[in-house]
């Protein structure tokens, strides 16, 4: 499990999307590049969310980035590579998409970057399943 800190400064995002590998599936895009060596922590993922207005008004955009984070709770703690930065960037279907599609679209994009780690939490992601609803439970 690695330890998961916030990306916050917009350099951190452009520099994502400069020189970074990007992945684009129904759900999201991710964006993934390597931390920069004087902040590298190899226990520890680093992790943004975006979403532009062509997804929609400040409504849809922020739920939009609350299903991002929700996802990325569940999947990137438990299967990203540590030592990246990854950026999520939600698309004008991510505020429709069942979850547990938007959960596959995150794995998928993960593997198709080379950056998916195979430690399972399968008791997580067994209990949203069976939730039935397709949302995440608090």
């Amino acid at each position: 499990m690695a330890l998961v800190l916030k990306l916050t400064r917009r350099a951190e995002f452009l520099r994502a999307a400069r020189i970074g590998r990007k992945w684009a599936t129904p759900g999201l895009v991710l964006q993934a590049v390597a931390t920069p060596h004087p902040i590298r922590s190899e226990s520890a993922a680093r992790l943004g969310f975006t979403a532009s207005r062509r997804v929609g008004g400040a409504v849809v955009r922020n739920r939009v980035k609350r299903r991002l984070r929700a996802a990325a709770d569940l999947v990137i703690k438990d299967h990203a590579e540590a030592g990246y930065d990854y950026v999520l960037i939600g698309r004008a279907e991510t505020a429709q998409r069942p979850f547990t599609a938007l959960l596959q679209d995150l794995e998928t994009a993960l593997k198709r970057l080379g950056r998916f780690s195979s430690a399972v939490a399968a008791g997580s992601r067994a209990a949203l399943e069976s939730s039935g609803n397709g949302t995440p439970s608090s």
